[in-house]
């Protein structure tokens, strides 16, 4: 192999393998001679890439950790896997799939080529995936839409639903994504009303950048005095704090805490040990959440425990309402409807939303 390039990309992407590679065998595998291949080794560290070399008869080379991560070298199964990874995690705003993660997926399907892109496609469309949570399903073009004008500075169009079904178009300047483990949000600032929104991203729709690049404005400041702008995290929390009631919560759990701190959303704290009265075990739930009633509610029923609220009052009456129904659910003699608080408006979902 006489093209220089070309060889180090393919000896780079064996070096990538975890294993050690003798000399002797790149050489047959690159169609060099091992001086080349030292060469070639040469070439890769001053690039940055950290090639460990070990001497004697079994001696050979490895890439190693180093201080920085350099560029990876993928060949077509291995980048196909990576993209519909990223995409079923982004689609379903998986905790712990964050911005970075559909950052990467944005640079990945921007590089890839169309025959790559169109198995991506196919993979996911014939897959089901089983997630766990209740968020929104999303289209992972449009996060990557998103991601890619927010990293690139560059203004947006898309459609947006409100809550109550009210269809806009909106004309903004992305600044961030925001993923609290049920969904994602764009913060952006919206140029035709003049002031920052938070949009939720499974209601946007054919969003498409439009090529004109602007220079970030800093997001407001608490109090509108600060000197430094808050960061994109501070601010949607801030922002959603303003639409929806806080819910001051005080759970006590018949389980250790750490039982209910693995089956609880890390948005809902972090409960403390405290024993029951006859010294079993048992935790206790202080924090606050903007989170719908329902969603609360339906949250603190799947830790699979013995729980009793304590605050604030409006959980205890949905609680009580909640498990009313749920005792006529198991009596179908009873049929639907024969309670109060079974009409229109009573069900999970019909709180206050995000829009």
């Amino acid at each position: 192999m006489t093209d220089t390039p070309a060889r180090l990309l393919k000896l780079l992407s064996l070096l990538q393998t975890p294993r050690e590679w003798p000399g002797g065998e790149l050489a047959e595998r690159l169609e060099v001679s091992p001086r080349t291949v030292r060469r070639d080794i040469d070439r890769l560290r001053e690039l940055g890439y950290p090639v460990e070399a070990s001497r004697g008869s079994l001696g050979g080379y490895r890439l190693v950790a180093g201080a920085a991560m350099p560029p990876l070298v993928l060949d077509d199964e291995e980048a196909v896997a990576i993209a519909v990874g990223l995409r079923a995690g982004a689609g379903h705003a998986i905790e712990g799939v964050d911005e970075a993660s559909v950052r990467a997926l944005a640079k990945l399907e921007q590089v890839l080529p169309s025959r790559l892109r169109h198995r991506v496609s196919a993979l996911q469309n014939a897959t089901v995936p089983l997630v766990r949570g209740d968020g929104a399903t999303i289209d992972p073009q449009t996060l990557t839409t998103l991601a890619s004008a927010a990293t690139g500075q560059e203004a947006l169009r898309f459609s947006y639903r409100s809550g109550d079904g009210t269809e806009t178009k909106r004309q903004v300047e992305p600044y961030r994504l925001v993923s609290t483990g049920r969904r994602w949000y764009l913060v952006a600032y919206d140029l035709l009303r003049a002031d920052w929104r938070t949009f939720r991203v499974d209601r946007v729709s054919e969003p498409f950048a439009t090529g004109a690049r602007f220079t970030p404005r800093p997001l407001p400041v608490e109090g509108g005095g600060g000197a430094e702008p808050e960061d994109a995290a501070r601010y949607f929390a801030r922002s959603m704090a303003g639409r929806q009631p806080e819910l001051r919560l005080d759970v006590r759990f018949r389980a250790p805490a750490e039982f209910v701190a693995a089956r609880l959303p890390p948005t809902l704290g972090v409960p403390e040990p405290e024993p029951g009265p006859d010294g079993e075990d048992g935790c206790r739930l202080r924090s606050s959440s903007t989170d719908s009633l329902e969603w609360v509610a339906l949250r603190l029923a799947l830790v699979d425990c013995e729980f009793a609220v304590q605050g604030p009052p409006q959980l205890v009456a949905y609680l009580e309402s909640l498990g009313a129904r749920l005792t006529r659910a198991a009596s179908p003699e009873n049929g639907p409807g024969h309670g109060p608080g079974d009409g229109p408006g009573h069900g999970p979902g019909n709180g206050p939303g995000h829009g």
